[in-house]
């Protein structure tokens, strides 16, 4: 639960990118659909007052034809003709004499048309059309109230739909992305087991989560390996140090006198010590966890009957003898010298020898 909060930061912020995204769009779209309905509805308007105007400047040009002039003409229908689309209409003679119109037209408000009253080419008199809040331009706002009634209905839904995609798109990509941060919180609690597994989510976050699988097995395998390098520098060094503990407790006690081969012995086994801890900065400056030997062809029983040697007095302490029983050819070399790196193969021997001495100690005691 507690991941699940976590998650919700980011989801929320998707969410508001999407919503953001959408509603920028929606506004686009309405600014760009507003500017061309204002101008198609502003032309519109504009065409219609003037076909309003021919059309009532026809209707008073019948109605002079009807008596030959303006006394007597019947202007009704020019009068109703401008009334039906909410306006107001005056007409003139050709002097300028108002010869009837709509009642308040004087003190109206509003744009005035003016169009001249023309019978067989020859003009009569002029008419002007006023069109007030309740014609054409109560129309006009009706249409662009609607229209941005429509945008903002659209914008709404679009939100809306934003919302519930980025909702199921941020569940989407967060789900992994929280399995990911608590397998990382389980690791660094020591959690070395822990692990994302297969999830379902887009392709670069399974490649995420698999890669950092493959780098928690690396990490489990280097910490086996650091371990595994401490117990055997530790088995390294424990021979060793229990070589020259026993050398010079053999000297303290008067067991063994102090010979130069004695010491020369125990000088061997410290120079083997410093090559242990040279090994280990060459091993911790290395980039890799491992040593470059050079291999070397020695004679193994060489090596062996100098580590008897050195393990004498240990024997003589013990109340053992060691004796020399490798078999050698005519030259003194054993039959399959083998490849070792130089120097080092006798720290193999000498636990060998000294467990064999213990056990030797332990049955005769």
């Amino acid at each position: 639960m507690a991941s699940s909060h976590r998650s919700w930061p980011v989801a929320l912020r998707l969410s508001r990118a999407f919503i953001a995204v959408a509603l920028a769009a929606v506004a686009l779209l309405a600014a760009l659909t507003a500017a061309f309905a204002a101008n198609d509805v502003g032309q519109l308007v504009a065409t219609q007052r003037v076909e309003l105007a021919q059309a009532t400047s026809v209707a008073a040009a019948a109605a002079w034809s009807r008596t030959g002039s303006w006394r007597g003409a019947n202007l009704q229908a020019a009068l109703d003709l401008a009334a039906r689309v909410g306006s107001q209409v005056q007409v003139a003679d050709d002097a300028g004499r108002i010869v009837g119109g709509s009642p308040g037209f004087a003190t109206g408000q509003g744009p005035v048309r003016h169009a001249a009253v023309v019978v067989h080419g020859r003009p009569v008199g002029s008419v002007d059309i006023r069109f007030t809040q309740t014609g054409f331009a109560s129309a006009d706002h009706k249409l662009r109230t609607a229209l941005w009634r429509a945008i903002a209905v659209a914008s709404a839904l679009a939100a809306l739909l934003a919302l519930m995609v980025a909702l199921g798109v941020a569940s989407h990509i967060t789900r992994p992305v929280a399995r990911l941060m608590e397998v990382t919180r389980a690791m660094g609690r020591g959690d070395w087991a822990a692990r994302v597994g297969s999830i379902r989510a887009p392709a670069e976050l399974r490649d995420l989560a698999a890669t950092f699988d493959k780098m928690a097995d690396t990490l489990v395998r280097q910490e086996q390996l650091r371990r595994d390098l401490v117990a055997d520098v530790a088995h390294e060094l424990r021979t060793p140090v229990a070589v020259l503990q026993a050398g010079h407790e053999a000297l303290l006690d008067g067991v063994t006198e102090p010979t130069p081969a004695q010491l020369s012995s125990l000088r061997d086994e410290v120079l083997r010590l410093a090559r242990m801890v040279d090994d280990l900065q060459m091993l911790a400056a290395a980039e890799a966890a491992a040593l470059r030997l050079s291999p070397r062809e020695h004679d193994l029983a060489a090596l062996a009957a100098a580590a008897a040697d050195g393990m004498a007095s240990q024997a003589q302490a013990a109340g053992l003898t060691v004796e020399d029983g490798i078999r050698v050819d005519e030259f003194g070399h054993t039959s399959d010298p083998a490849i070792f790196a130089g120097g080092d193969v006798t720290r193999h021997f000498n636990p060998l020898i000294g467990r064999y001495i213990r056990l030797e100690a332990w049955q005769n005691a």
